[in-house]
This record gives C-alpha cells, structure tokens and sequence, in this order.
C-alpha cells in the first residue's frame, strides 16, 4: 500500500515590529517569535506568508534572509498590507478580510496556520475571528520562548477550534451560565418549565444589558428577591459597579416623594435643614430597584423619565442639575397598561421602561416547585430559630399534600410559604415538625384564606367539609370529593335513603342491573364512616310501613 504523502503547512502571520526586530549580529542573542517559528523541530513550516506594514519593508527583508539560514526548505512570501491605524478594529479587519478572500486557498492539498503571536492585540483578535468563521480555512499556532534561553526557539502549540479544546471552553461557558442560573434562583432546584425558562431569559439579559427591567407578578412572587439577585449576578461579572439601592414606592407620601427620589437642597422647604442625595444618585454607578412603580404619583414619573433618558435631573429646589448612571429594575403587581389606559401611569415612561418585562408566575401556578422551596425555606427558618429544623416524614409528605392541593391558595405566594415555615419551625418540639404541627398550621392557613363578608361572598358551602371535617375533607383526591358532594347534596334533598339511592341510581334501575338501591348508597357512605343519620335531608314521616322498614335498615 503507498504511504500517504503529508501536505505542506503553510503559515499566514504578521510581521512582530517589536518582537520580530534586531540588528547585527546581536538580534541570534534575542528570542523572535517569527524566526522561532521556522525552527521548530516537530513542526516543518513549507511556507510562510509574511504580512508586513510597507514601513517596515526594511526588517521584513533581514527576517526573510535569517529564516533562509535555520530553515532553508521554508519559502517567505512578503506581503505589504497597508492598515494606518494597527489598533483600529474597523479598518484593521477589513483589510485582513479582504486578504483572506483574495487568498487562493487550496485546503486538499495544503494545510493552513495562522500565527497569533505577533502583531497588535487587535490584529490577533482579527486573525482569531478569521479562523473561527472558517474564513481562513486553517488553526491557529503560537510560540512561546523557553526559560531563560533567549536565543532558543522556544515551543509552539496548536489551537484547533473546532477540537477539544473549544469543547472546554464551551463547557466552561455553558458552567458559568448553569452557575448564573442557580444564583438567580438561590440554588433551588425549580422543576416547572416555564419558571426556568423565564430566569434563563433574565440571566442573559442581566449579563448583557444595562437597559431596564420590568418584573411584574403578584404579592409576594419574590420580585424583590430577585432583583436583589440580579444585582449581585452583575457584580460578579462586573456589569455594575455601585451600590443596590431599593424602594417600595407605595411607602412614599406626599412632598416627601420627590424628595426621598431626587434629593433636596438645604432650605428647600421647611425642615430642609441639609443637602440630601436623594435615592436616584446614591445608585449611580449600580442598579435602582422601584417596587410597586405603579403608585408613583405623576410628577415623580415625569422626573423618572427624564432621568432615564437624559441621566440628569433636578434636586428639589435646586436649578442646578445633577447626573446618575444607573439601571433601573421596577417591579409592580398592577396591570400597567391597564394603568396608562386609567390615566394613572404616563405611557411614554411605560415604553422607556418596558424593553425587557418579565411576569413571575404565582406560587399556586408552581405547584412542582413547592417541594424544593419548602426545603429552602425551612434552612432559612433554621437559621432564624438558631437550630436545626427537620420534618418528620408523614408531616412533611402531609404538608406537601396540602400545599400542592388546589384548595392551597397562596394568596401571599412566598411570603405565605415562608411564615408558614417559620411558624411550624418554631413550633417544632426538639427540632422536629410532627403531624401535630402541620395539621395546627393548616387549621390557620385554611382560616387565613377563608373568604370574608357575606355568604354570597363565600360561594356555596362546602358539604363534604362539613360533613367529614376539614382535615378528612383535605385528604380526598378530587375525584372522590367531587362524586361525594354530589351524593350528599343527593342525600340532602332525600326524605329516605332508598328514595336517594333511586335518584342517584337511576340509569342502573331502568336497565335493571341492580335493584337494592338503599344497600348500594349505604355501602358508598360507609367508606367514608358515614351514616344516613350523617347526611339525611329533609325528616318527614314515612308513608308506609315499607318505606319504614327500608328506612329502619338503611340505619
């Protein structure tokens, strides 16, 4: 079989003005990257394409002759590539880009690389670039001195873009992100598509751009939180550099708004007896964080706009202005467009502030994130209590039962879930929360969601709770809850157990598959320890002795 022939490397490079210079017998004394590459002895260069500044036409020619000396079998072509500005990237890649489209690249029968040690760090993110999108269809290739040795040739190393080594600069990123991920979430292993989708989302944007956000969801969603959450995120990869500084605007009143915002100077009005900052410049340089920005009034908008847009506003009483670089994170439970269409919020500071809105799910919308969250919230109620808080395992598969159960409102989504915590936690004799515990917090959670007002308020009542109590009621499937209030409310309207075994058994009747009506509903009310006397309806007298008797044995 015939040894299959290796193809000629060719390298493209740029000459090194400063690194590639020397003169006289001297410059053998000195380490020159381009010289260094022909003398690799594992790497046998058949031709190097030398790209030079005309200006330095005069080194281009002594390298050309030094690099005939150490390695006689590599050919130099010089090419003059004419860039004013080394350190421009616009002009710089231009001309590069279009050296390489001119450039009749043969990849079956050479192979290509390209020299990153040399040049401007701007022609080497270039010629980066160039590999990278296959323009240059080849690998990049840097030499580096060995030791002490100046004279030496150093070493080179290959870097193949599309082997393992850009797999692990891809696995190093996509670990950064996955890390970035888990902080916004603070480490909960959130299980529903949609939320983890949404904070995917907000982490690119949080890490890319410095434009506003809009965080709307209801009470208690962790809007806060999380804005806290992105602060820190951008900290750490310095995307900010100032302080967090947070409001709940629904807390402002009266002339005080404007200037808890935008500062005052002394004598502005009364009691101004100092210079105050105000809110909006103690974030410069950081992230600004307004919950509830629905309740600020209008002309606090129209100042907010203005520093938005412009980063210069006007302290109260002062007609000077001031400047604040910082990025906004609203958050509001309102319907802001809704809003803008009531008059109540400007619409022009909705479009500025409305780039990037995201809508946080309620808690009752996540009801497969409520485990990991129970888990969080009980480390964080440990912490409170200053010891260590555990479940039992029937208490805590009773709770979950519950919080899961479409009875679970959560009306204050987190901030219910984590005082319910903190009141089980510190309630937990010896650290661990019991049945007895839990059913205690689910008696006051059932009563703090319990509609108020009248009973047309309520909706209709709820027989089943009623009958077998709110805790029996609560460990029904729903499809067994819902038959059961439809037999009782059958029972209910019954003067006997045999007339409402015939009105709930009636289809079985006609086709005549059963006839003991009274025994069947009596067998169906004793699974769930029921009587007649439990669920009877209307007591009137029996009209026949049958009648009595069948009564008499539903009992």
């Amino acid at each position: 079989m015939a040894k299959t022939r290796a193809k000629p490397t060719v390298v493209l490079g740029m000459l090194g003005t400063t690194l590639d210079t020397g003169q006289g017998p001297q410059r053998w004394t000195k380490w020159r990257p381009t010289v260094a590459l022909c003398q690799q002895e594992d790497l046998v260069v058949s031709r190097l394409e030398l790209l030079h500044a005309p200006r330095a036409s005069a080194l281009a020619a002594t390298l050309v002759d030094d690099i005939r000396q150490v390695s006689p079998e590599t050919e130099v072509r010089l090419t003059p590539l004419d860039i004013a500005n080394p350190w421009d990237l616009e002009e710089t890649y231009g001309a590069l880009l279009d050296y390489a489209r001119a450039y009749p690249f043969n990849p079956e029968e050479e192979d290509y690389l390209v020299h990153i040690t040399t040049g401007t760090h701007i022609v080497q993110i270039c010629m980066f670039l160039l590999v990278e999108s296959r323009l240059i269809p080849g690998r990049l290739v840097q030499v580096s001195p060995k030791g002490r040795e100046p004279s030496a040739a150093g070493t080179h190393a290959l870097i193949d873009l599309d082997l393992s080594r850009y797999d692990t600069l891809a696995a190093r990123f996509r670990k950064e992100q996955r890390e970035g991920l888990s902080f916004l979430k603070a480490g909960i292993d959130t299980r529903n598509a949609g939320f983890n989708q949404l904070i995917e989302r907000i982490e690119q944007v949080a890490t890319r751009s410095r434009a506003p956000l809009l965080l709307m969801g209801p009470t208690g969603a962790g809007k806060s939180q999380l804005a806290r959450r992105v602060y820190e995120l951008k900290k750490t990869r310095r995307g900010v550099s100032g302080p967090f500084v947070d409001l709940n605007c629904a807390t402002l009143r009266g002339d005080s708004a404007m200037s808890t915002l935008f500062g005052h100077v002394k004598g502005a009005f009364t009691g101004a007896v100092q210079d105050r900052p105000g809110l909006l410049r103690q974030a410069n340089g950081g992230v600004l964080f307004l919950d509830e920005i629905g309740e600020l009034g209008a002309d606090e908008q129209a100042m907010l706009l203005r520093a938005l847009e412009d980063k210069r506003f006007l302290p109260v009483g002062s007609d000077k202005e001031v400047e604040s670089d910082f990025q906004l994170i609203a958050g509001t439970n309102r319907d802001l467009h809704e809003e803008v269409e009531k008059g109540r919020f400007r619409e022009d500071l909705l479009a500025r502030i409305n780039l990037w809105t995201f809508q946080l799910p309620a808690l009752r919308e996540r009801p497969e994130d409520i485990p990991p969250n129970l888990l969080y919230e009980l480390d964080r109620a440990s912490e409170v209590v200053g010891a260590r808080v555990t479940f039992s395992k029937e208490a805590q598969a009773r709770f979950l039962d519950f919080a899961t159960a479409p009875e679970a409102r959560w009306t204050g989504n987190f901030r219910d879930l984590n005082a319910a915590v903190l009141r089980m936690a510190t309630l937990a004799p010896g650290g661990r929360i019991t049945r007895e515990v839990v059913d205690e917090e689910l008696h006051r959670l059932r009563a703090q969601w319990r509609p108020r007002g009248g009973p047309d308020k309520r909706g209709p009542p709820d027989r089943v709770a009623e009958v077998l109590g709110e805790d029996l009621a609560s460990e029904l499937d729903r499809f067994d809850r819902v038959q059961l209030a439809d037999v009782l409310d059958a029972c209910q309207g019954a003067r006997s157990l045999s007339e409402a075994g015939r009105v709930l058994f009636s289809r079985s009747r006609a086709k005549k598959t059963s006839v003991n009506d009274a025994d069947r509903l009596k067998k169906y009310l004793a699974r769930f320890g029921l009587t007649w006397a439990d669920v009877g309806g209307r007591a009137t007298p029996p009209r026949d002795g049958l009648e009595k008797k069948e009564s008499t044995q539903g009992k």
